[in-house]
């Protein structure tokens, strides 16, 4: 069980971790959303210190190291699926071949260019909210529910690519028991995370229906999803959950 924490800890961040991986890479999925909660506590370590230095002296750019470390901590893995993703799509059109192939190209285009510097434009003016706000839970709510999505598409829908990829071990043999844990993981996350508890399982329901409805829309083009495609999908749930968190955080601090 533990290899399976290894491998989950090595796929999804460059954090060192001694340790065999799995026999089988589905075994690591249960363990994606606490994954998840270690790369958000470390991502809001600057907001955390500032904190104790003053009141956000400087909240852009401790939003602004936020960012930095949770992009590092991934190496930036999720964000270029979701480049590869907006350059697939956009440029291959109804192709399903054409999409793939250009998924699977390492290099960047315009499409996922722009797709990456909009998304992290987004998310440094909603981080910057959310730390002025003091609502800095609903980070480690979006690092959790984020890799919570990653596990449900993994075991919702096929793998696209009859040759296999990097991917394909997580998707191909993940189970509807390996989801069911992870969100039996995710909400004791959750408990321990905040007391945003309602709003926050709400959040949960709507960004699963979002990602049934993405899985549908990307298993109609191009047959099932890829490891871009898991990677889109956790950028996009982190940034809903992100968002979220702007408009909810300040009604339960005025107590409605």
């Amino acid at each position: 069980m533990l290899k399976g924490f290894v491998t989950a800890i090595r796929t999804l961040t460059i954090l060192p971790c001694p340790g065999r991986d799995a026999n089988s890479f589905r075994s690591a999925l249960p363990w994606f959303p606490l994954v998840g909660l270690i790369l958000g506590l470390l991502a809001i370590t600057p907001a955390l210190l500032a904190t104790h230095v003053a009141t956000w002296l400087w909240p852009e750019a401790t939003a602004a190291l936020t960012l930095i470390l949770g992009v590092m901590l991934t190496r930036g893995l999720h964000l270029d699926g979701l480049a590869d993703c907006v350059d697939g799509f956009g440029g291959g059109r109804r192709n399903r071949e054409k999409i793939l192939a250009i998924m699977k190209d390492p290099h960047a285009g315009a499409f996922g260019q722009l797709a990456l510097i909009l998304t992290l434009l987004l998310q440094w003016v909603i981080l910057k909210q959310l730390i002025v706000l003091g609502a800095l839970p609903w980070i480690l709510y979006a690092f959790v529910l984020s890799r919570t999505v990653q596990v449900y598409l993994a075991v919702r829908f096929p793998y696209a690519r009859a040759e296999g990829g990097t991917a394909a071990p997580f998707i191909r043999d993940a189970t509807q028991r390996d989801f069911i844990t992870a969100l039996f993981v995710c909400s004791g996350l959750l408990l321990f995370a905040g007391n945003a508890i309602t709003p926050m399982f709400f959040t949960l329901a709507a960004i699963l229906l979002a990602a049934e409805a993405m899985g549908r829309w990307c298993q109609k083009r191009i047959g099932g999803i890829t490891g871009d495609i898991l990677g889109a999908g956790s950028v996009l749930a982190e940034n809903a959950v992100l968002l979220a968190g702007t408009a909810i955080a300040p009604i339960l601090s005025k107590g409605i």
